[in-house]
């Protein structure tokens, strides 16, 4: 499984039965954040996204992300690498949303 796809699978598992809505993910990530003994900026922070899902956040498992999302630069943990993969993850989270009767249109 892609680095990108654990990622997924780990939200869904915080969100256990609910609908994977933006709102939902969320509060479930900074939920998961205040529990953590770092605080985490999971929203504008890979590293911190990552640890938040108790995934790995080593340069090598973000340079593995970096290549399953596409990102062109050079893969060296620079601060313009990790600014691309948590916008792009957080836009490729997205499309793994679910459709819900009123939901906003406003990001994580």
């Amino acid at each position: 499984m892609s680095i990108f796809g654990k990622i997924v699978s780990a939200i869904r598992s915080l969100l256990q039965d609910r609908p994977m809505t933006r709102e939902a993910v969320a509060d479930q990530l900074d939920a998961a954040a205040a529990k953590h003994s770092e605080k985490l900026d999971w929203r504008h922070s890979i590293v911190d996204l990552l640890k938040v899902l108790d995934e790995d956040s080593s340069l090598e498992s973000r340079k593995d992300l970096a290549e399953d999302l596409g990102y062109q630069g050079a893969l060296d943990g620079s601060a313009a690498m990790n600014t691309w993969l948590i916008e792009k993850m957080l836009q490729r989270l997205e499309d793994h949303y679910e459709t819900v009767p009123g939901q906003t249109n406003e990001k994580p």
